[in-house]
């Protein structure tokens, strides 16, 4: 008898005890982790599977704003996990020394070689590691240093100019989709910057060994499976499938990983596969992001292997292409939809040229002539409100002590975080309308306010992790835009036409296409 019930087990009791056991979890999940005080969707307390979904769904920052609009600035959006709304709470969360960890949503974007992490200052969970490598490599991206670089931008800025008058402008046929060459633009600059070369995606017109399409997709699963990380223990990185790895029987790389070890052929010694020496890094004609990681290496080899190496340009890539590219086409479409700013700001311009301001007569504008410019700063510090490029929380781990934010007390072990997209909603800080593009908020606040505003923006992170890239995207914003919109009168081909928006990790923008019509003569290249 007994055997035969081993045998033949009872279906329909097993499936209860599964049962029992899943509703056990879920109400552990929903009264286990201290959280019951604080308001939020009742479904989302049962199981991370509702953040999931949310982010499955591709528009999960605006559930994130509407969920703050019903239930205030703290809500429980997971089992052990909560949004913040509050601007006060950034400092708690983000600032110096609070004591707050990343959680196992960047372990996800982790790239991988040979079946082993790489680790960078963007995935990087322990404080004290992420410390000393920003400390390695953090006088490369100051900006007093990336301004030495401002040649090798204006090279890419020309040459996007040249592919925008030669394929689209004055052709009444032809639309461009600025989404994808705005994209090309990004990589290529940090192509310059990293490698001291293109990566060829503007003179090609194409996206080169299809690294766009693979960091794309890296994404997609990244936004989805970070929600719940031990998914990815189970997918790509599970023991099996990184051993295999190790050991050459499959490949488990990183496709940004391969792309830059492409990159960095040049400067690799072909018989052992070892970086060169950095006695060899000034012999390079010049003073790249890469020969600065080298230098690094030389310093603290024993830190800065060239595994890290590989990893720091490889950030380089992934980091300094799309958020450049979002940014920028944020600020073309919203000026775009809104014609008056645009004008207002090509008559600040055009003034600035008439009175002989700009200098250059290659179509180029210096960071130094356009970096304090009213209404140019108010465009891009609006465009960067109204669209951050990451969509999700900035996902922290609260100290084992606990933490009181808003006047509710969050225990030890807790994922908590803040979302640009709801941030930059506070009536508070940024006056009436906040939902709206509106740059004359930055021009008619008083110096108090405007410094208020600016220190609140929250496009870039905050704190120890503020983007490490934040100049280069800046630097590249201030250069291009004014230089784009000296050369063309750029428009819709429908003032109606609306981009599309995907919200993974990134809220990347397709289908904007535009019309280009020349306005002044073709730069010199």
């Amino acid at each position: 008898m007994l055997v035969s019930h081993l045998l033949h087990p009872d279906l329909s009791s097993f499936a209860w005890t599964v049962a029992l056991v899943l509703v056990l979890m879920a109400l552990y999940n929903r009264y286990g982790h201290g959280l019951n005080h604080i308001p939020g969707p009742a479904i989302a307390s049962f199981s991370d599977l509702w953040r999931l979904r949310q982010a499955q769904k591709r528009r999960p920052q605006l559930t994130h704003i509407k969920l703050h609009e019903d239930y205030g600035s703290v809500v429980r959006i997971g089992p052990h996990s909560v949004s913040v709304s509050d601007p006060e709470a950034v400092g708690i969360i983000y600032g110096l020394n609070s004591g707050f960890s990343k959680s196992g949503f960047y372990l996800v974007q982790q790239t991988m070689k040979n079946g082993k992490r790489l680790f960078t200052l963007f995935t990087a969970t322990d404080e004290k590691f992420h410390a000393k490598l920003r400390r390695a490599v953090s006088n490369a991206y100051a900006m007093s240093t990336l301004v030495q670089f401002e040649q090798y931008v204006d090279s890419t800025t020309m040459a996007f100019l040249l592919q925008m008058r030669t394929r689209f402008a004055d052709r009444a046929d032809q639309l461009c989709n600025f989404s994808t060459w705005l994209q090309w633009y990004a990589f290529d600059v940090i192509g310059e910057l990293t490698f001291s070369k293109r990566l060829g995606f503007l003179d090609r017109g194409e996206d080169v060994e299809g690294i766009i399409k693979s960091i794309e997709e890296m994404l997609d699963y990244a936004a989805v499976v970070g929600q719940m990380p031990f998914l990815d223990n189970v997918f790509k990185k599970n023991p099996i499938r990184l051993l295999l790895s190790q050991y050459g029987l499959i490949k488990s790389n990183t496709a940004m990983v391969d792309f830059a070890r492409k990159r960095l052929a040049e400067r690799v010694d072909s018989e052992t596969g070892i970086l060169k020496s950095s006695a060899d890094v000034s012999s390079y004609v010049r003073n790249d992001f890469l020969s600065k990681f080298l230098a690094a290496h030389q310093k603290d080899p024993e830190f800065i292997t060239n595994d890290r190496v590989l990893a720091l340009t490889t950030a380089n890539i992934f980091a300094g292409s799309d958020t450049t590219a979002i940014s920028l086409r944020s600020v073309i479409y919203f000026l775009l939809k809104h014609p008056h700013d645009m004008e207002n700001l090509v008559r600040e311009l055009d003034e600035q040229k008439k009175q002989g301001y700009f200098k250059r007569d290659d179509g180029m504008v210096d960071w130094d002539e356009v970096r304090e410019l009213p209404y140019l700063s108010a465009v891009i510090k609006e465009s960067l409100r109204c669209h951050p490029a990451a969509g999700l929380t900035l996902e922290r781990i609260t100290p084992p002590q606990g933490v009181t934010i808003c006047g509710q007390f969050i225990p030890g072990g807790t994922i908590v975080g803040c979302s640009a997209w709801v941030l930059h909603r506070d009536q508070k800080i940024f006056g009436e309308r906040p939902a709206e593009f509106r740059p004359s908020r930055w021009i008619e606040a008083s110096k108090e306010h405007r410094r208020l505003m600016e220190n609140s923006l929250f496009t870039f992170g905050a704190g120890a992790r503020t983007c490490i890239g934040k100049n280069i995207s800046l630097l590249e914003m201030y250069k291009v835009v004014p230089a784009l919109l000296m050369a063309f009168k750029v428009g819709l081909p429908d003032q109606n036409s609306e981009w599309k928006l995907h919200n993974a990790w990134f809220v990347k923008q397709s289908e904007f296409y535009v019309k280009l019509e020349s306005r002044s003569p073709s730069p010199r290249v």
